[in-house]
């Protein structure tokens, strides 16, 4: 099972950055897309879900944008 390049969390909530290679013009570039889900326990069981209270909304963001910013991060150090 393929593993995030990178995860960040805030509490329960998290986002995971996935990245996937692609030739374009032949030239490899590299793509990222990005998950976000929250973790609850169902009795024993850990498990995860993209849906969120209003609660969760400022997590969300925060992890979302630190998300971004690695991404953002990482595309510019490759165009140099």
């Amino acid at each position: 099972m393929q593993k995030p390049e990178k995860k960040f969390n805030c509490g329960l909530i998290s986002a995971s950055i996935w990245t996937n290679t692609k030739t374009v013009n032949g030239r490899t570039v590299k793509l990222y897309s990005v998950t976000i889900n929250k973790a609850y326990k169902e009795d024993e069981d850990w498990k995860h879900t993209d849906s969120f209270n209003i609660e969760d909304l400022p997590k969300v963001a925060l992890v979302a944008n630190e998300a971004y910013k690695y991404i953002k991060l990482k595309s510019t150090d490759s165009d140099e």
